[in-house]
């Protein structure tokens, strides 16, 4: 298929020109960030901080709906709800977008929000990251991780977990990655090239203890193996790479984003930037998760 070429499995999103299409699935990701960035900037209204929010997936600004006869509806995406934030407004906001006509169409809100330091950068977002240079002494944001698929590298991980600055949503696409892991197959028979992109999605080959050695044999003596049905087994071993790299600045609580089917999409995760931050940036995000 030809979505090997680019190793990345079959997304739930596909591309139309630019455009991004989603379901119902999507507006809950973006009710979740849009409630979140009006609270964590009216938190952090009276502190000396510069506010800085960062789109790393940023598509065009908008997203389009497609209904059950694929009729399509537009909404406002991430990069309009950030800027739209009233209460204190982002200091500087940074929409990267790798695709070229995609970024093209980003321009459109520089033009339509004059007065703000909009910038909008056409790379790839596992790069920019980790070049990325700001005085974080005097800085706090927000980061959003919303990946099409299996694009975020777990080194990019890392380096916003030393930014020590940045509380940041992480979509884990779980589906993308349980396609990549059949049920039923030893690991080192995984294609090359998608073991190689587990690899670098979970930070190393800890993704091979998810399968285990059948208790019965094969027919003709070969043993098998298998992993887990389902999403959990995959989802628990991220959560656990991010436990062990930010600690008690990772929130336990996340939330599936499921399809019109009931199929589990994604997974939205949240981490702490800063240390000082985490019961108030916690507390936040629990108690949005809650109200889902």
């Amino acid at each position: 298929p030809s979505y090997l070429c680019s190793l990345t499995p079959p997304s739930p999103l596909s591309g139309n020109q630019g455009g991004i299409y989603g379901g119902a699935w999507t507006i809950e990701k973006l009710n979740i960030l849009e409630r979140y960035l009006n609270a964590y900037t009216t938190a952090l209204k009276d502190q000396p901080f510069k506010l800085l929010y960062i789109d790393a997936f940023a598509g065009t600004g908008d997203v389009a709906l497609l209904g059950d006869d694929e009729a399509r509806s537009f909404v406002s995406g991430s990069t309009e709800r950030a800027i739209n934030v009233t209460d204190r407004p982002f200091d500087r906001l940074i929409f990267v977008e790798k695709d070229p006509v995609r970024c093209a169409k980003l321009k459109n809100l520089q033009v339509a929000h004059p007065h703000r330091d909009i910038r909008i950068e056409n790379s790839e977002a596992n790069d920019f990251l980790r070049n990325l240079q700001e005085d974080w002494s005097r800085r706090r944001g927000v980061l959003f991780l919303d990946p099409f698929a299996t694009q975020v590298k777990w080194t990019t991980i890392e380096t916003i977990a030393e930014f020590n600055a940045l509380d940041t949503w992480i979509l884990f696409p779980t589906q993308a990655v349980a396609r990549m892991l059949p049920l039923s197959k030893k690991p080192e028979d995984i294609a090359a090239a998608w073991s190689g992109r587990l690899t670098t999605v979970f930070g190393g080959e800890s993704w091979r203890d998810l399968y285990r050695e059948r208790a019965q044999r094969h027919l003709f003596g070969v043993l098998e193996h298998e992993r887990e049905p389902g999403v959990a087994g995959l989802l628990d071993l991220y959560k656990k790479k991010l436990t062990s790299l930010f600690g008690d600045r990772f929130l336990r609580q996340s939330w599936t984003l499921r399809n019109s089917r009931n199929s589990a999409l994604f997974e939205f995760l949240f981490c702490v930037g800063h240390r000082r931050g985490i019961e108030p940036a916690k507390r936040i995000a629990k108690h949005i998760l809650d109200r889902m």
